[in-house]
């Protein structure tokens, strides 16, 4: 389990784990786990993406939790540093859910978010 100091970047709840091990083994490809990162867009500034990986990339944050396995991309880990992911079902849509202490703002729909570095110093006390 890699980590950012003493913590680790990114944990899952039993749920999101669960549909984690699912997408991998019901995979097209030889997956063996979901990179977890951000990029720019959405009208708040930043997106969540993920996708399967078959293979890690050099500098990936590797994280093994509750027998899910992440790979969280390194231009993200100080924006998703404390973060919570979880999967969720509701009456009209279903999927991931991120509960970051680092999130500024985000939009109504709920699809984009603004987001700021994590304050290490804050962390290290």
């Amino acid at each position: 389990m890699a980590s950012a100091g003493k913590f680790q970047v990114l944990t899952l709840t039993d749920v999101a784990a669960e549909r984690v091990r699912g997408l991998v083994a019901n995979s097209d490809k030889n997956a063996i786990g979901l990179r977890v990162g951000i990029k720019k867009g959405g009208c708040a500034g930043m997106e969540y993406t993920m996708d399967l990986v078959d293979e890690p990339k050099a500098g990936d944050d590797v994280i093994e939790d509750k027998g899910a396995k992440l790979f969280v991309d390194p231009s993200a880990v100080l924006f998703l540093l404390g973060t919570e992911m979880d999967f969720e079902v509701t009456k009209f849509r279903s999927g991931f859910v991120f509960k970051n202490p680092n999130e500024v703002s985000a939009c109504g729909c709920g699809e984009s978010v603004s987001l700021q570095a994590a304050d290490l110093n804050a962390i290290a006390r």
